[in-house]
């Protein structure tokens, strides 16, 4: 069998796609193929298909997911394709079809042709469907029916897989023995694993038979993204028993999977206050020796609908600063309605800054050039500098064309009040001797 990321890196071999993070992140290869090595870094891929290639984890900047995907009461697909594109579009490092509702197999087919960016999903979506969908009752899923069904999706061409393997029934006990939850169980996936295990009094499968699951995704260089199926879905549930103890498993397991020649990631919380963010961060950096942390959020409070992907940038550029390694955008659709186009274009954007932000204090040096760029270019009128150094050319520029000013060294907001211009006269002789000119 053709060796993973990990075995190569493991045996000293250097990848192509080692070779162009290295490029991407201004980092030596040695240093690439060391942390992939040691599960501090992964590719999300596929050997089957050809995709762009992103680095995730230590020392890289932080990478941004959008998630896409139909629902039981909405389902378009040539508008998920148009939402995928539009995700490439606006600056998304991966993607994630998540559909539940139509033809699931020809939806997330499609979405893999349609763009080159590495494609996630939740085998458990389509698993509870297509068992409800045959036998009217999703806790009837047969465990042989879930293991062909993640073979046939990285057969598709499926990159990185959420996979909720970290439930199990002493994490379902601890939070019955904790009076359950304000916000309950807010993860699709894990909600209807812990269902199925009430139901018929099984340990999870995907738990008990954990290398099974390796091996699939390890034939395939599949990254195995340990789902967060209990993560709080309110800030006064965050970092009780059953989300700990999840946590706890995940990084474990992490751990054993590296050393099977799987690439691995653990995946994080969704619900979690300002205050603690870092923590959180440190907990998991630590029980998984630095694995790559992929923050389904954060969102630092509860009360921010139609304005989440606001709330949800804030605790994204946190995370960033305390060492997360992929953001999950948040639409402003989110807990109201599925995304439409439009809102995906402004989640991955806002999560994008907020990626920045966070990225500026945890990778100052190759990170802040730019800010100086951009601060230089303003002081100098200089728009063209500016519009370059725009996380957001276009929607720069088209807002300035909008209001165009009768003086073009200007802008409408000050006019010939413009501070910049002003004080480039007073001190145009100070700068003239500078370094900083």
């Amino acid at each position: 069998m053709e060796l993973t990321q990990v075995e190569c890196a493991v045996k000293g071999i250097t990848t192509p796609e080692m070779e162009s993070i290295a490029a991407m992140e201004g980092l030596s290869p040695d240093l690439i193929r060391q942390r992939i090595a040691e599960g501090q870094i992964v590719v999300p891929l596929n050997k089957g298909i050809k995709c762009s290639v992103v680095g995730i984890g230590m020392g890289l900047s932080t990478k941004i997911n959008a998630s896409i995907g139909t629902s039981t009461e909405i389902v378009d697909i040539d508008a998920e394709v148009r939402k995928a594109i539009a995700a490439k579009k606006a600056g998304a490092n991966t993607l994630m079809e998540l559909s539940v509702g139509g033809d699931l197999d020809r939806i997330r087919r499609e979405v893999i042709a349609a763009v080159d960016l590495p494609v996630g999903n939740v085998p458990l979506y389509q698993a509870f469907c297509e068992a409800t969908r045959k036998w009217g009752d999703p806790n009837r899923l047969d465990e042989e029916m879930l293991f062909d069904l993640i073979e046939r999706q990285c057969e598709d061409g499926i990159t990185f897989m959420a996979i909720h393997c970290g439930i199990n029934l002493y994490t379902i006990e601890r939070l019955e023995r904790q009076g359950y939850r304000y916000g309950g169980l807010v993860s699709k996936g894990g909600t209807s694993m812990v269902a199925w295990m009430k139901a018929n009094q099984r340990e999870n499968p995907l738990y008990e038979k954990f290398d099974r699951v390796v091996g699939i995704l390890k034939k395939y260089d599949v990254v195995l993204s340990l789902g967060n199926g209990l993560r709080a879905g309110a800030i006064a549930d965050s970092f009780d028993r059953a989300m700990i103890q999840e946590l706890l498993i995940n990084c474990e397991l992490a751990e054993e999977g590296r050393r099977m020649g799987c690439q691995m990631m653990v995946e994080g919380p969704g619900h979690v206050p300002m205050d603690e963010i870092e923590a959180n961060i440190i907990l998991q950096k630590r029980m998984s020796n630095h694995a790559p942390y992929y923050m389904l959020g954060p969102l630092p409070t509860d009360i921010g609908a139609a304005y989440d992907h606001v709330v949800a940038a804030i605790g994204a550029a946190q995370s960033a600063r305390f060492g997360a390694d992929l953001i999950c955008y948040i639409t402003p659709s989110e807990h109201l309605a599925l995304p439409n186009e439009q809102d995906v274009i402004e989640g991955v954007k806002v999560a994008k800054v907020a990626a920045h932000i966070g990225d500026l204090s945890k990778l100052p040096e190759r990170t802040r050039v730019r800010d100086v760029i951009m601060s230089k270019a303003r002081r100098d009128s200089d728009w063209d500098g500016q519009f370059a150094n725009a996380l957001f050319p276009e929607d720069a520029r088209r807002i300035r064309d909008d209001r165009s000013p009768s003086d073009s060294q200007v802008c409408t907001m000050c006019g010939e009040f413009c501070a910049n211009r002003a004080s480039a006269l007073l001190f145009e002789e100070t700068l003239s001797k500078s370094c900083k000119a």
